[in-house]
């Protein structure tokens, strides 16, 4: 498989390096010689070295090795004789992006894996492996290095050595012709050596594939992302989503949605991969602070507060405690370690700085001992850092031995901490259950495609009015929908049932060739008799007419005005990214929103905690709680409307960018007063979602045994409750069948896992009786990396077996599995579980012991060959 020649080749046995004279690959013979390698080297092509068995060729290899580095010049030719050979994969350590595709191809015509080309190589510490340019080999660690940067790789690996940083392994990827991110992630994701993963990222080519890596490593353990920031790409754009919506802010939004932390630069970098490298979870964000001075104790705190943190106040002081009472100062041994062992066992305090600061009658070694035992001592999770100022590399070994993160300055131990929050956060919202809502039809898609296929056919780039109004509505969008008139006298006979009522008109030009109509005085409001319409109406076309005078004018658009006099204006749109698709995006809105600067994207679909949690990283968030005599604002509704774009954008790739701008939000929900959807005519620029949405098609009904009916459908996280209400009614034997062990206590963390899917690499139908709306089963399949096996497991309610529920389900899941593309799917199954083995023989699955253990079978199904009834 693809994913064991990748490890074969980050974990290599024996390694075979072609050298001719002048090659870019000679270096590496003495880079490997002097890092100790212990597994067997060969020499190729002639090349001489010291500790290398020479060899002439690939194909005359002893045995066949997993890496065999090359220069560019020998790749494609390498790559076809490695494959004949049996070898795992070939890395390039010179070469340009112009060579990338055919190497590719190279290597999947020979069947190997590549790096490369223009990659520095490979680090592997545990073996003593250097097959890079880098000229130290660091020492091993729980550290995973992934990097597109050459020139950055070699940074961190630097900074490493001197800071006693342990690696699992370190990678270069260059231009990345078959192995790339996305297959890094998966590996050291798994690895269980690997405790943090650093990714130097330069840019993302398959955003789905990226994403879906990166979210399950990230689930895992912390993911650590250094991009540089590029300059603003959406300055052309004719909508506000459209100008918010920079690669940057795409980038964000994706490493958000997968859980990766994003750092600025080096610096910041190596304080969150200290702190996360070295320290357990954190619960809170309440830090205190231990000191042998209060200048630095308050140095840190400033800090701290800068950032937006908080200092901890201990338990038994109250809400009213000074912060200052998070300082402790300290000067002896024994006062670092009563003050340390106080805190820690504190129920105010989340985690512990301790800064020191060098003093003639200070004892800074046995200072830090004092920490170091009180922190090992204390029998709690919570993290320690240290801030030793000046103490030099030999104290930063100490701590890192003791495994506490050590800093410079406190200040710097500060940012490390901030990050240690952010990651915690990030993993709580990853595996945060959202609300519960009430299942509402479907949009009629056919109806909206229309819409747009009509626009299209008379290549527009811009949806009239009309049909704007009529696709919200399809969305269940409020809006206030305008009525278009041709001329004024249309538009004065438009308004008079508005005016006659009390209501004022606000008054705008419709021309496909303006989209801000405020730039050109094409908007009026508040116009509450005929004369001030007509004056208005006059005024503006004048002005359109003088400034635009190439603008086709269509008409005029009458739509009353929204009265909502304690509303806030927010915008909510989205706009296609070219590598992420489309991004939703949530601010504050009005005709300066891009410029404001108070909006935060995300990337669809949404659901309602998604979009709550959007909307809460806003400034205006603030304001649409309730202040003075201003009541809240429907927050639900904001958070509704923004779920409905997100699926609007999954829905109608077509639809490039949309705005509704002004959306006013009060205590009776929300109205969008001004909306715009442009369109992308060229197919070649449309872009799907980079997070596949949820398998709304894979719907199923059917009635069983007795005529009892069942809904199936793919799980979602929502269904949390329910499952957990379904293992209740599961005898505790049918459970140990299931899960290989007795299980008494369901976590949120457990039952997260089984309803929070990437639909990218899993699948869970369950299944609900109509009659009750109970669960009455779960089928559950998880695909490898490579996309090609896969793992099920199904689990019954033990009162509703015997009525057909697990050949349903089976059979819905192997068809599954067929339309992903799946080879094999395998599980493995109690030898005393005889009932699901004769599931397994009527499905077509092959049976055999597990050599591991005699008291497993484990079942394989080739999946074109599996039975299956119900199709998609």
């Amino acid at each position: 498989m693809a994913t064991d020649r990748l490890k074969r080749m980050l974990e290599p046995a024996a390694v075979a390096v072609l050298a001719p004279p002048g090659a870019a690959t000679t270096p590496l013979l003495a880079s490997i010689a002097a890092g100790g390698y212990a597994g067997r080297r060969f020499a190729l092509g002639g090349a001489a070295a010291e500790g290398f068995e020479q060899v002439s060729g690939i194909e005359a290899l002893p045995e066949a090795v997993d890496l065999v580095i090359v220069p560019a010049s020998a790749a494609i030719e390498a790559a076809a004789a490695a494959g004949r050979r049996g070898c795992a994969g070939v890395l390039v350590v010179d070469g340009d992006k112009a060579q990338a595709a055919p190497l590719g191809e190279a290597a999947r015509q020979a069947g190997i894996r590549l790096i490369g080309p223009d990659s520095i190589g490979l680090v592997a510490p545990r073996l003593r492996l250097n097959a890079s340019f880098a000229p130290v080999v660091p020492r091993t660690g729980s550290v995973a290095l992934i990097a597109q940067s050459s020139s950055i790789a070699a940074g961190i690996l630097a900074w490493a050595a001197r800071r006693d940083v342990g690696f699992s392994g370190a990678v270069t990827l260059g231009e990345q012709a078959d192995i790339d991110i996305a297959d890094c992630l998966d590996h050291f994701g798994l690895d269980g050596r690997t405790r943090s993963i650093l990714l130097a990222l330069d840019e993302v080519e398959d955003a789905a594939r990226f994403l879906s890596s990166a979210r399950a490593a990230a689930r895992l353990k912390p993911v650590l992302v250094l991009k540089p920031w590029r300059a603003a790409t959406g300055a052309s754009s004719l909508t506000h989503a459209g100008l918010i919506v920079t690669g940057d802010r795409a980038h964000d939004a994706a490493f958000h949605r997968a859980g990766l932390l994003r750092v600025n630069d080096l610096d910041e970098l190596f304080a969150a991969a200290e702190t996360l490298g070295r320290t357990r979870s954190l619960t809170g964000g309440r830090l205190a602070i231990v000191s042998n001075g209060s200048g630095l104790a308050a140095l840190a705190a400033g800090r701290l507060r800068q950032l937006g943190g908080a200092l901890a106040t201990r338990a038994g002081d109250g809400a009213a405690a000074l912060p200052d009472e998070a300082v402790t100062e300290a000067a002896t041994p024994a006062q670092y370690g009563k003050a340390v062992t106080s805190l820690l066992g504190d129920n105010g305090v989340d985690a512990v700085l301790a800064v020191h600061a060098p003093h003639l009658l200070a004892e800074a070694e046995a200072c830090a001992d004092a920490v170091i035992d009180a922190a090992r001592e204390a029998g709690t999770s919570k993290p320690v850092l240290a801030a030793w100022i000046g103490g030099g590399t030999a104290l930063a070994s100490r701590f890192a031995t003791a495994g506490l993160p050590s800093f410079a300055t406190g200040a710097e131990a500060v940012v490390g901490f901030q990050h240690l929050l952010r990651h915690a956060r990030l993993q709580s919202e990853l595996m945060a259950t959202p609300p519960s809502a009430e299942e509402m039809p479907q949009p009629d898609l056919a109806e909206a495609r229309a819409i747009v296929a009509k626009a299209l056919a008379e290549e527009r780039d811009w949806l009239d009015p009309g049909e704007v109004s009529a696709l919200l509505a399809i969305y269940r969008i409020p809006a206030l929908r305008p009525v278009v008139a041709a001329d004024v006298e249309a538009a004065l006979a438009l308004a008079r049932p508005l005016l006659a009522g009390g209501r004022p008109v606000a008054l705008k030009i419709v021309s496909p060739d303006i989209v801000h109509k405020s730039d050109v005085g094409g908007v009026a409001l508040d116009l509450a008799t005929e004369a001030a319409i007509r004056e208005a109406a006059e005024r503006m076309l004048a002005r359109v007419r003088s400034e635009r005078p190439e603008a086709r004018i269509t008409g005029l658009a009458v739509q009353p005005m929204a009265q909502r006099a304690k509303a806030r204006e927010l915008i909510v749109g989205f706009a296609t990214d070219p590598c992420f698709g489309p991004v939703v995006v949530f601010g504050r809105g009005g005709i300066a929103a891009e410029l404001i600067d108070d909006s935060h994207a995300a990337l669809p679909p949404l659901d309602l905690g998604l979009a709550s949690r959007l909307i809460a990283r806003t400034r205006v968030s603030r304001v649409l709680a309730a202040y003075r005599d201003v009541p809240a604002a429907k927050l639900d509704a904001v958070a509704a409307t923004l779920v409905a774009v997100g699926q609007m954008a999954v829905d109608l790739p077509e639809i490039r960018e949309l705005d509704l701008n002004p959306l006013l939000a009060d205590e009776t929900g929300v109205m969008a007063v001004d909306a715009r959807i442009m369109l992308e005519r060229r197919p070649e620029h449309r872009r799907r979602p980079a997070i596949r949405p949820y398998p709304a098609s894979w719907r199923r009904r059917v009635s069983l045994r007795g005529g009892q009916g069942f809904l199936v459908r793919p799980i979602r996280p929502e269904d949390e409750g329910a499952i957990a209400a379904m293992l209740q009614k599961v005898t505790p034997e049918d459970l140990r069948l299931r899960f290989f062990a007795p299980l008494k206590v369901f976590s949120h963390a457990f039952l997260a896992h089984l309803t929070q899917l990437d639909y990218a690499r899993a699948m869970a139908f369950v299944a609900f009786e109509e009659a009750a709306g109970e669960v009455a089963g779960v089928v559950r399949l998880h695909a490898d990396a490579a996309g090609e096996e896969a793992e099920y497991a199904i689990l019954l309610r033990s009162d509703l077996k015997g009525v057909g529920l697990g050949w349903t389900l089976m059979t819905l899941i192997i068809e599954w599995a067929k339309a992903e593309g799946l080879k094999t799917i395998r599980s493995q199954v109690l030898a005393e579980n005889t009932r699901m083995l004769a599931l397994c023989r009527q499905l077509g699955f092959a049976i055999a012991n597990d050599p591991d253990d005699p008291a497993l079978r484990v079942v394989t199904l080739s999946v074109d060959s599996g039975a299956a009834s119900l199709r998609p």
